[in-house]
């Protein structure tokens, strides 16, 4: 195996290409770079193939596990380094709440909440930097929770909207990270599955870990993982009585793992409409309504709100809770259900 390092794009970027000749095939791409390239790890090369940065005769190969043959030659497109603290950027943020300690937003669909590999920038993180900056000093957050992600103490996936709370200093991250931790802050969520559980009012209990299938998914696991609880309540159904083709629950998180209610509905049958990793089309049948099935499979999102936030004020005996109306897209189709 031979490797041209240090070979260089033109002046137009300053990113650094570099190619591997392979000389003896069999082994996964990902290994095989990591062996020839050597300053870079396989995790790391792992994630630029999988983002199209490694390509076979100008064509990206996005998977880490092919098997390479002899003779073939990988180019490696490595990026432009990032700053390592987000910049501001000014986003504009629905403030449900905001003081000296904390501040709570409506999270909109579609914005990420911290940098992460495929989302450098533009994100919730990105945003609080920039509105925190005016009143607090640019560097308010710098160091609260982590450079990568200053202030945030919880989550929500990318497609998920709703409310979110984030610290704007230490004693106050310190203080939200706790009550998350002790389970003592209220979370209600409003969820659109496919079908209606039985019974209509429940409690999931499962471990949450890696899929063994997928490593890029979350699981019911038996071994392992991490112990999770979501309790739910059914709202609405929606089409045939008889055979229904959707509910509205209200779910509420005893715990907080990666993609919880996701995988939990999953696992008992009704998953989430539109959820891209854990749902499913629907199928036509007879007493679906034609329309209804289309609209539910080609929602573009998970059907996920967090609809309301419970917690303790980090400096003052006082218990706040906020809600977020269900956006838009989400509000469109229960109305369109509710109609037929």
């Amino acid at each position: 195996m031979t490797m041209n390092d240090n070979v260089r794009t033109p002046a137009t970027t300053t990113a650094e290409v570099r190619t591997v000749a392979v000389t003896s095939g069999g082994q996964r791409l990902d290994r095989t770079l990591a062996d020839a390239l050597g300053d870079l790890s396989r995790s790391r090369l792992k994630v630029l193939i999988e983002s199209g940065a490694v390509s076979l005769e100008g064509t990206p190969v996005r998977e880490p596990s092919r098997k390479v043959r002899a003779g073939e030659t990988f180019r490696v497109d490595l990026p432009d380094p990032t700053p390592a603290e987000p910049a501001a950027q000014a986003i504009p943020l629905t403030i449900l709440y905001e003081d000296n300690d904390v501040i709570v937003i409506d999270k909109p669909a579609g914005l990420v909440v911290h940098p992460a590999p495929g989302n450098p920038d533009r994100t919730l993180v990105n945003a609080l930097i920039a509105h925190c900056g005016p009143e607090f000093g640019n560097d308010s957050l710098t160091g609260i929770g982590g450079v990568r992600r200053p202030g945030i103490v919880h989550r929500l996936d990318k497609d998920t909207s709703g409310v979110m709370v984030a610290a704007k200093n230490a004693v106050a991250h310190a203080a939200l990270t706790a009550q998350f931790a002790a389970r003592s802050t209220g979370r209600s969520y409003l969820a659109l599955a496919h079908g209606v559980p039985r019974p209509a009012k429940g409690r999931i209990e499962g471990n949450i870990g890696r899929s063994s299938r997928n490593r890029k998914k979350m699981a019911v696991v038996g071994r392992g993982g991490k112990p999770a609880i979501t309790h739910y309540e059914t709202q609405a159904r929606y089409g045939d009585p008889a055979e229904p083709l959707a509910s509205l629950l209200r779910c509420r998180l005893e715990t907080g793992r990666t993609h919880q209610i996701r995988v939990h509905l999953a696992h008992i049958g009704h998953p989430l409409v539109g959820d891209p990793q854990y749902g499913r089309r629907m199928r036509r049948t007879k007493a679906a309504n034609a329309e209804a099935v289309a609209m539910l499979n080609e929602f573009s999102r998970q059907a996920l709100h967090a609809e309301t936030l419970a917690f303790d004020h980090p400096s003052r005996p006082d218990r706040l809770e906020f809600s977020a109306i269900i956006p838009p897209d989400f509000r469109a189709l229960i109305r369109f259900l509710e109609s037929i």
